[in-house]
Formats: C-alpha cells, structure tokens, sequence
C-alpha cells in the first residue's frame, strides 16, 4: 500500500486529496492543526480504516520533530505540502504589513520547507519519492499581467525558488518536486465564483503527480500538467 501525508487537510482541497487517495487504497496521514475538530474530516477517517490522522502545525518546530519521530519507520511515498494562507488580502502598493508579510512566508515559503526536511528520508525510503508543493500561478512573474497582491504572489515565488533548488539538491536520492498550481479552486480561498471544484482540481492533480519524472523534477506545473512560466 503506498502512503501519502498530507498538510493543511482539514478542509479545501486538502480534505479532497484525503478523500480521493484514500479511495484509491492509499494509506493517507492527514495533518492539520486540530484534527479533533474538523467534523469532515473525522467523518471520512470513519468511513475509511486507511486514513490516519495527525495534529501538526507547521510552524511548529517541536511538533514537526516529534511526528517525524513518531513515523520514523514509515516509508511516505508522496509528501503533499498542501498548507497555506492568502495572507494580507489588502496588501496594495504603500499598504503593506510588514508582520503579516513575514507570517505569510512562514506559513507559506520556509514551513513547507521545514516539513520537507524533516520528512525527506521517509520520503527516500519509499518507493515513488515524490514530493509536492502546492503554489500558485500567482507566484510566476512571467504570468503577472494584474499587479497586486503582494504578500502572497511573493511567497509563492519564494516557494517556487526554494523547491527548485530543492529538486536539484535531491536528485542524487532520487527524489522528485513537483510544484504545483491548482487553478481556480471552489474553496474558501477561490470563492463561489472560481473556475473548477475541489473535486476536478484533486483528479488534475493526482494525474499530473503519476506522471511525474526525474526529467520533469523541479517544474511549475499547471492544473492541466502543461508546464508555467517562471
């Protein structure tokens, strides 16, 4: 059975890509920060004895450390760096906060980093190593026709940055990165007036992820698997 971990599923497309691998016979560790009170969540883990969950904060250094331990000698074949915020949704040129902006890239650029490091030799013990991110076409600046959003379109290309060197660095192991961006998505991040479901956006992704290589380790991928500028 391969595993997979996921971060931030607690709701939104996290909570989507607990449901679909665990259909799809996955074992799936699903972390988020309170566990105990995501009713949907507890409701699907009742419905499948393959999903295990897990409290994790990912700015938690200490809880990182003691769940890396507490899986030591689990192999995780897919490590989904899903967690994430928009941060300061008003960040216009001469508004911008600079303590918002800082918790922004904690939660957004170095905590999926963190994760990743705590958790890479389960990944290199598995059979697919694979490692996701989950970013944003927002952070390609070649794609940036609109301006704006500052805090967030920055965190993300700061993830897009670390990942690909990351992707580089972990080559010689085996390991591959895909980073992602997961369209317009029917979430609370999206709104109502977003362009697919969570459920269309997860299909996409998991399709994009088995087809996955050393050659195409590091890329900027789009919800359809076509390749976004930098």
């Amino acid at each position: 059975m391969s595993t997979i971990l996921i971060t931030g599923s607690n709701r939104g497309i996290g909570l989507e890509l607990v449901k679909q691998y665990a259909e799809q016979g996955w074992h799936v560790l699903a972390c988020c920060r309170q566990p105990d009170n995501s009713t949907a969540l507890q409701q699907l883990t009742s419905a499948h004895e393959n999903i295990s969950l897990y409290t994790l904060d990912i700015t938690n250094a200490q809880q990182l450390a003691k769940l890396s331990k507490q899986l030591e000698h689990t192999a995780i074949d897919i490590l989904f760096n899903n967690a994430g915020i928009y941060g300061q949704n008003d960040a216009y040129f001469g508004h911008t906060d600079e303590q918002k902006w800082l918790d922004t890239f904690r939660v957004n650029t170095i905590a999926p980093f963190k994760v990743t490091e705590a958790f890479i030799d389960h990944v290199a013990n598995s059979e697919l190593k694979t490692v996701a991110v989950m970013s944003s076409k927002m952070g390609s600046m070649a794609d940036n026709g609109s301006g704006g959003s500052y805090v967030y379109r920055s965190s993300k290309a700061a993830l897009n940055a670390s990942f690909v060197s990351a992707a580089i660095d972990l080559k010689p192991r085996g390991v591959k990165v895909a980073i992602l961006h997961p369209g317009w998505v029917k979430t609370d991040m999206g709104g109502p007036n977003a362009e697919i479901s969570t459920e269309q956006c997860v299909f996409q992704l998991r399709k994009t992820l088995s087809k996955l290589t050393m050659d195409s380790s590091g890329s900027f991928f789009e919800i359809d698997g076509s390749i976004i500028p930098w």
